[in-house]
């Protein structure tokens, strides 16, 4: 179940960062979506690693928007140094 939970906050999470970085992504909805839940991933994982989550824990909403947003952004600078 706390996977399912980390999957819908990463789904709003992502959809959240998309309006707060600015760029296009060019995988439109379902990629920014994808984003979002690996976001919110990265931020139970990292969560964990620092202390603050347990593994039992489902991620935080502002730590999931916050990883959200740093793997947009890492998107934004691979996507921008591969375009010619």
């Amino acid at each position: 179940m706390h996977i399912l939970w980390t999957i819908i906050i990463g789904f709003v999470a992502g959809l959240i960062a998309k309006l707060l970085v600015p760029g296009r992504d060019g995988g439109g909805f379902i990629l920014t979506t994808l984003l979002g839940i690996a976001g919110a991933f990265v931020a139970k994982y990292i969560g964990i690693a620092m202390g603050f989550y347990r593994d039992t824990d489902s991620v935080g909403f502002l730590a999931a928007v916050i990883g959200a947003i740093l793997i947009l952004v890492v998107y934004h600078l691979f996507r921008r140094s591969r375009t010619p």
